[in-house]
This record gives C-alpha cells, structure tokens and sequence, in this order.
C-alpha cells in the first residue's frame, strides 16, 4: 500500500510517500525555522503563512520520483490513500495541511486517513527502508513506547501494532520544553537539545558544583508514568541567576550544567520507561520524538534495559525520522490509521493523545 502522508502540525511542512508503512520512497521537509530565530520563537501566524506558500511544492517534490505528470495524474496512478496530521499543533497550520489533503482527496477520489501526529511519532521505529511490511516483526509484543519531544513526553504500552493504551504524561512542561528554555538561559539561543548535548560533551562527568542540586521530578510512585519538568526550569534558572549574580557564569560552569540538565531529564525519562518495561513484561522499548536524537538518552536506556533480568529490545529511529516529517505519519496511517470521509474531516488543535484501544 502506497501512501502519500502529510505533516503540517506546527512550523515544518512536510510531505512523503511510504510503501506498506516501512519503506520510504520519499520524504520532502521545509521549515521557516530561520524566520522563527528573528522573532524569538516560533509564531503561529507567519509559520502558517509560510505553509500556505510551501504546501503545493513540497507535495510536488515529493511526488517527483513517481514519475511524469500533474499532481493528480500521479495521485491517481500511484498512491492508494492520502494520510494527514489532524492533530494535535497550531490550529493555522493544521487547516493548511488538512484543507490541501480534503482537496486532493476529493479529486483524485482517494481515501484520506486522519493522523495524530503524537501518537503516529512512535510509528517512525517500524520505517526500516525496506520495501516490505515484514520489517515490523522486528518490534516484539507488548512493548513500551516513550514519545518525548518539545509539547510531550508520554508513555505507552503497545499489545500490537494497532492496540495502544496511554500509561502517562506530560502534567505541565514537556522534556524537550525544558532542554529549549535551558538552552536560552545558557545563551544558546534557539540550539535547543542539541546545543545543550554538544556543551554536555566538553564537561568531563562526574562531580560538578551541580551535582545533587538539580531536581529528579516525580520519582517516586505516587506518579508512576507522568512527567513534570517545570520545577526543574526553575531550578536551573535559580542556578544561573546566582553564576551571573557571582561572576562564576563562564564557560566551564556553562558545560557543567548543561552536563547535570542533561543527566537530569534523562534519568527522569529513563527511570519511568524502565518501571514500564519492568511492571508489563516488555519485549521491546520504542524511543520517538525530537529529544529521542539525544546520545546521552539513547546509550542511557540501552544500557540500563540490559540490567532486566529479561532485556527487551531496544527501538530508536534515524535521527532524521525524530524530528517533524511526513514519513512517520505515513507509516502511522498504514499501521494504525482508518479512513475517513473527507467531509467529516476537521483540525483538532487540541486533540488528545491519551488513547487506550
């Protein structure tokens, strides 16, 4: 089953074609990220603005290695269903996507599969690059997902490929929240994530002047599955109040706690995904969303889950399939999505990922 899948929920437009749910035929993304930088952050109208003008050309890139052709020849001659985020995102962005998905279908008399982009984040582990379904049987039943990116971190235990139940979440800010507002403190700018791992890299670990200081929110088990970070932001803004009010704001105290945020969040994240694993039996632990990129989160897990006395396999997408893009909604909508009447189709800014079915 080819399908062409559609991702418009926040600044990225973004298109793909994906075979049988795991092959990527192609995957086009624009971002108006550098426009964002001017303003400070990302603003909802000019990203839609920004959409509007990008839609059309990166669905026409995306459709190029189909073939020769008009938009809907190709359509009609090549794909078999349109997929396109519904939510949750920015409401402007995602009737740019939604509206030009409604169309398309109507023209071509495609189906069209509605997508929650949250959930469909964790679908980027079955995408291999092989032009066949099968690769999905690497993924063992139950598993545990954790889907953490900049507006979510969530866990979910998965009985098929199909059946998710939401374990829990995000109470107020997300992980990948924490590492962009952190990022800023530091004077980072808009490096996020990254910026915060490449600082991370020059401290030498172990025992820092933060050592012990920063929080480890919601340990304990009167909050299994959900995640609060906003504490810890303000921790760390408490911390680097007093570096400037002290003179000690410089470049070692910069990689030191950049270091210890780093070990903070992903010993948060780590230490519920393993409690998951541990409490249903887990046969495979699935990472997605921005801040799975991570290094440090990624040789953390793995090497935490081999302490189990029966260590599941471990998930992690390509480091471009984390962020934004069209492939993992595509592989979504093979796995998980239903089609629906294009007419009944809407954008739903809000739209809830605590599923359980």
């Amino acid at each position: 089953m080819r399908i062409l899948a559609i991702e418009t929920s926040c600044d990225e437009t973004a298109a793909a074609v994906v075979d049988n749910g795991v092959h990527i035929v192609s995957s086009t993304v624009a971002t108006s990220k550098t426009m964002h930088e001017t303003y400070g952050g990302i603003v909802p109208e000019v990203a839609a603005r920004m959409q509007l003008e990008y839609a059309l050309p990166v669905i026409t890139e995306a459709l190029r290695p189909l073939g020769s052709g008009s938009m809907q020849e190709l359509i009609l001659r090549h794909i078999d269903a349109i997929a396109i985020t519904v939510g949750p995102g920015l409401i402007g962005s995602l009737l740019i996507g939604v509206e030009t998905a409604k169309t398309l279908a109507l023209v071509t008399h495609k189906p069209i599969i509605p997508v929650n982009h949250v959930l469909a984040h964790m679908y980027a582990n079955f995408i291999s690059g092989k032009p066949d379904a099968e690769t999905s049987a690497a993924i063992r039943f139950p598993a545990v997902s954790l889907v953490v990116s900049g507006g979510h971190t969530e866990l979910y235990r998965m009985e098929s490929e199909r059946n998710l139940t939401w374990l829990g979440g995000t109470l107020d800010d997300a992980a990948g929240e924490c590492f962009d507002k952190t990022a800023r403190l530091l004077g980072f700018g808009h490096g996020g994530g990254l910026a915060i791992q490449d600082a991370a890299a020059t401290h030498s670990g172990g025992i820092s002047q933060f050592t012990n200081i920063l929080p480890r929110p919601m340990l304990g088990k009167d909050h299994l599955y959900d995640f609060s970070f906003s504490g810890l932001k303000t921790a760390i803004l408490r911390e680097v109040t007093k570096l400037k009010d002290t003179n000690g704001f410089n470049t070692r105290s910069i990689a030191e706690l950049s270091y210890e945020v780093q070990e903070t969040i992903t010993d948060v994240l780590v230490k519920k995904t393993l409690r998951a694993a541990e409490t249903f039996g887990a046969r495979s632990v699935l990472l997605s969303g921005g801040v799975s990129a991570n290094m440090r989160l990624r040789e953390k897990i793995k090497s935490r889950l081999k302490t189990l006395d029966h260590p599941p396999s471990v998930h992690v997408p390509r480091i471009e399939l984390c962020t934004d893009n069209a492939a993992y909604i595509g592989a979504y909508a093979y796995f998980r999505g239903a089609t629906q009447d294009w007419k009944t189709i809407n954008a739903f800014p809000d739209l809830s990922v605590e599923v359980s079915s």
